[in-house]
This record gives C-alpha cells, structure tokens and sequence, in this order.
C-alpha cells in the first residue's frame, strides 16, 4: 500500500526529471539556433569582408592540410578550402531556400485546393500526388535536371517540383481537419463562399504547418542539390558548391588526402543538424500535446 511519504518521495524525483529534460532541451535549442546565426553570419560576411578570391590558384601549395595559413587546408589546385566551403555553403543554401520557398507555395495551392474543393476534385488531385511520388526524388530531379545545362536555376526547378508532394498531403489534411470546426459551419451557414471561407479562414490555419515544410525542406533541398552536382548533373564544376566540392575532391580522398572531402561534408551536415533541432522546437509548439508528452 502506498503511503503518503512514498508519494512525497516520489513527487520532487519526477519534478527534478522534469526539469533536467527542459533544461537539456533548451540548452540543445540555443545550440542549433546559435550554429544557425553562425552559418548565415558566415555567408552574409564572409564573402564581402574577406577580400580574397575563392578562385585564385596556387599549384605551389596544392593539397597542403589544414595550418594556421589555411585551417582546412587546400585543395587540389592551392585554393584555400575554407574560403570554398564558405562560397559553396552560400550556393547550396540559396538552391535550399529558393527551392523549398517555391515547393511550398505550389504544395499549400494544390493541398489547400483540395482539401477545399472535396468530391472528384480532391481524389483526382491526391490520386496524382500519389502516382509523382511513386518515383523516386533523385530519379524524377536527374531526370529534369539532364533536359537543361547545368546551372542554378535547373537545379532550383528540379528540386522544387519534387518536394511539393509532401506539403501538399499535410496542408490538404490540415484543410480537412479544420473544415469540420463550428467557425467554419458557422461562416457557410452565414453566406461565405467557397473562396472566402478558404482565402480569410482555411489557409491561415494551415500557415504554421507549411511554414514547418518549408524549413525542414530546406535542408533536404541542399542535399538534393549537393547529390545531383556530385553525380555532375547539377552546378557546373567551376561554380563553388557543396556538392561540386565533395565531387572534385573524390580523386584526393583516394590518394590519402581527407580534408578536401571532410569540411565539405560537416559543411552540409551541421547545418542540417541544426535546422532540424530548430524545426523539432518548431513543431512542439504548434503541437501542444506533444510538448507537454515530451516535458514529462
């Protein structure tokens, strides 16, 4: 039988557990937010503070590791590497952010579309949705990428015409969702039209869940864009990138020489990191129950 000392006991050992979970995931929050600040400080900075030329070729201190001259080193033509990661990181995360912008405005139109319209409309629309994404991302991205050069904005239409599908289900079962609330009946019944009752009441309710698509895409884009530039179907090869960078660097990666491949690669994985510790937050706070479950 339990007594009340035992509850008293057991009351501060679960308060104390409480509060050592929010304070590790507050500190893990101002972890990714800070690496965040940094990484857009560094694009925005770098490239008009520093007054060096990320092209400029050295063959005297090629495939020199990384020193205090160049603390990531060169690569295989004496450019210094940090500089590259920093002008290719700047490249990449334009491609993510164009492309995840873009995916996410043709998502929410076409998921709040049919959420909203219901009937045959709604079931041909998702019947679509269905059959785009039985293919493969990368298979369908190469595909689109191979009928242009390369370039940004191939790239940037490749990814974004393949990363639509996911927001559009999310946003279309928000819509749904919301249609069957009293305030919506209560606009119908109350003379709103179809248009009105979607443009003033549906699509600000579903603002918060394309607004979390959008950053999680973001990150899924650059690895989109860095996988297509490996396989030489995206950026060209002179243009920094974090994909063309990983993808010239293969030669000196077999020779022995890891640098040139390792600062690309933490370039592209800490800031995905990062931006998914953010989106988490995100998510837990337009998510109440699953806040208060994860607190406990």
């Amino acid at each position: 039988m339990t007594t009340d000392a035992d509850t008293a006991d057991v009351r501060p050992a679960w308060r104390a557990h409480g509060t050592s979970r929010r304070s590790t995931h507050v500190l893990r929050l101002r972890a990714c937010a800070a690496l965040v600040a940094v990484t857009v400080l560094a694009v925005l900075l770098v490239p008009p503070l520093v007054q060096l030329d990320q092209q400029a070729v050295d063959l005297a201190a090629k495939l020199e590791p990384p020193s205090w001259a160049h603390p990531f080193g060169t690569d295989d033509v004496g450019r210094d590497l940090l500089l590259r990661c920093v002008y290719g990181l700047r490249v990449s995360l334009l491609v993510g952010v164009v492309a995840a912008l873009t995916a996410t405005v043709i998502g929410t139109a076409v998921g709040a579309a049919a959420g909203a319209l219901g009937g045959w409309a709604d079931r041909l629309v998702m019947r679509l949705v269905d059959t785009l994404s039985s293919v493969p991302h990368l298979l369908l991205g190469i595909f689109i990428v191979a009928m242009s050069r390369p370039g940004v904005w191939p790239v940037v239409i490749s990814v974004a015409l393949t990363h639509w599908l996911s927001t559009a289900r999310i946003v279309r079962a928000e819509v749904l969702s919301l249609r069957s609330r009293p305030f919506i009946d209560a606009a119908v019944s109350g003379g709103a039209s179809r248009w009105r009752v979607t443009v003033r009441h549906l699509l600000p309710g579903v603002l918060p869940q394309a607004g979390l698509a959008a950053v999680l895409m973001v990150p899924h884009a650059m690895w989109h864009e860095s996988a297509l530039s490996f396989l030489g179907l995206g950026l060209p090869t002179h243009t920094a990138s974090l994909g063309t960078l990983i993808q010239g660097a293969r030669g000196s990666l077999l020779a022995g020489q890891w640098w040139p491949t390792l600062f690309p690669g933490l370039f592209l994985i800490v800031p995905t990191l990062a931006v998914a510790g953010l989106a988490g937050a995100w998510r837990e706070r337009i998510n109440p129950r699953r806040r208060s479950e994860l607190m406990l």
